[in-house]
């Protein structure tokens, strides 16, 4: 009788095979998790890493190198993009931003100089003359396109886009007004002056102030990104100089270590470092100074001429609007008086015009000034001789030493050469702002792929360094 006999511990092959040997519970790592906690853990196994990495000389000079290489190229980017953006601020000051300012400007000045205009026209005795039609007409035509463009950036601005609003919807009201006023002016109906005045009422009270508002919202925009445009990048500075002094702090660490007095590596991230440093701080003082230099000798200044402009603009039509109500309004004459002083002074020699002279001693624009100050005192001299005459009762001879043109001695030949010299005077201090801004801009180029190139040097150079020194540990 045969039998079979089985081995011990192989209860029908279903057992380890003979020989295999069990993992140690011992020997498994307790900390080691799967799924999402291993991927959440991921970083603190990245960082205990590190730590114990750390713990030779050779670790500590890889983390050392990484660490130096990852400040470099944040500071590439991050300088580059800031040196960009501000860049950017300074070409959208002069393709935009002022441009912009300069449209709502002229949505002011067009309808102020409208409003002195129509007056001018109605008192016209006969046939309106028609270089002062024509003149009206191309008031309210710069006024509406330069409306449309100031309207163009006032989407996200409500403030602006109410002002926007009220001087589109009334503008043709005033218009209508005017026209109703001539064609009763040239019947020889008396109701000419009441639209006209109602006309003049309306800018004065609604469609003036709008734009007067708009100028002003502009205006502080423009100077807002002037100011940004002159802002120092501190965030840049501090990582350049961080990574300029953990440059510095690594080579004292490793010639402590080696005793080896330079490393080459690390001596071209340094140089490069310090020229990425020399650049920009010359780059950036020399723009600072010429976009400063364009605001307080440009933008101010034009602000300072667009006030006296405007104030001598309403001036004008309170001269004649008085003439059109016959003595039957001192309401006008006291607000000329008021807008004289404000622009002028009681002697033509101080005043807005004075504060601008005083900004454009020795350059271009002074000599506009000292024009501008002669004729405002010719014009309020002319003015005095026009109230002479109609407070003593010649209404004519008023009328004609107030619009006649042609006569140097005029109050209006007068008003035309101040108004002349003032525009003159703005133009020169845009032209200042355009220059200067222009050459902040420039001081600029190649700034930006400069400072990044640079920083990609110094970390280069940093592996470099690194590296042959790590090599000497194998």
């Amino acid at each position: 009788m045969t039998s079979t006999a089985t081995r011990a511990g192989n209860h029908g092959g279903s057992g380890p095979p003979a020989g295999a040997a069990m993992e140690p519970a011992s020997r498994r790592d307790p900390g080691a998790k799967s799924g999402v906690a291993g991927m959440l853990d991921l970083p603190g196994q990245a960082y205990r890493s590190v730590v114990r990495s750390a713990s030779s000389t050779p670790g500590r000079l890889s983390v050392i190198a990484v660490g130096l290489v990852v400040l470099a190229l944040l500071t590439a980017l991050v300088g580059a993009f800031a040196v960009q953006d501000k860049k950017d601020t300074i070409d959208g000051l002069i393709d935009h931003r002022e441009p912009l300012a300069a449209a709502a400007q002229e949505v002011y000045r067009s309808l102020s100089d409208a409003d002195a205009t129509a007056a001018s026209a109605f008192l016209s005795t006969g046939a309106e003359p028609p270089e002062l039609r024509s003149r009206y007409e191309q008031d309210i035509a710069r006024a509406g396109a330069a409306l449309a463009k100031a309207a163009s950036d006032s989407a996200g601005v409500p403030a602006a886009a109410e002002q926007v609003d009220v001087i589109s919807q009334r503008l043709p009201v005033y218009t209508g007004l005017v026209e109703t006023a001539r064609a009763n002016n040239r019947q020889g109906f008396p109701a000419g002056a009441s639209y006209l005045r109602e006309a003049s009422e309306l800018m004065r009270a609604t469609i003036l102030p709008a734009a007067e508002s708009l100028y002003r919202i502009d205006t502080e925009r423009l100077f807002a990104e002037q100011d940004d445009a002159t802002d120092f990048p501190w965030f840049t500075a501090l990582l350049t100089f961080g990574l300029l002094g953990a440059l510095v702090y690594t080579q004292i660490h490793l010639r402590r270590r080696t005793n080896r007095v330079f490393n080459v590596g690390l001596v071209i991230a340094t140089v490069a470092v310090g020229i990425a440093i020399l650049w920009s701080t010359v780059a950036m003082t020399v723009q600072s100074v010429l976009v400063s230099s364009g605001s307080e000798d440009g933008t101010e200044q034009v602000d300072v001429l667009v006030r006296a402009r405007i104030a001598a603009l309403q001036a004008r039509a309170d001269e004649t609007l008085t003439l059109v109500a016959r003595g039957g309004d001192s309401d006008y004459e006291e607000e000329f008086s008021q807008l004289a002083a404000q622009f002028a002074g009681p002697d033509g020699q101080s005043g807005l015009l004075q504060e601008a002279r005083d900004r454009t001693d020795g350059q271009e624009a002074t000599e506009h000034l000292d024009r501008a100050r002669e004729n405002a005192t010719a014009w309020l001299a002319a003015h005095a001789e026009v109230r002479e005459l109609d407070d003593t009762g010649d209404h004519a001879s008023a009328v004609t030493m107030a619009i006649d043109g042609q006569d140097e001695a005029s109050a209006a030949a007068a008003f035309y050469r101040l108004d002349n010299d003032l525009s003159e005077a703005i133009g020169v201090a845009r032209q200042t702002f355009l220059d200067d801004t222009t050459n902040g801009s420039r001081a600029l180029i190649l700034l930006t792929p400069g400072f990044a190139v640079l920083a990609v040097i110094a970390a280069l150079g940093a592996t470099m360094g690194i590296r042959e020194r790590l090599l000497e540990y194998r």
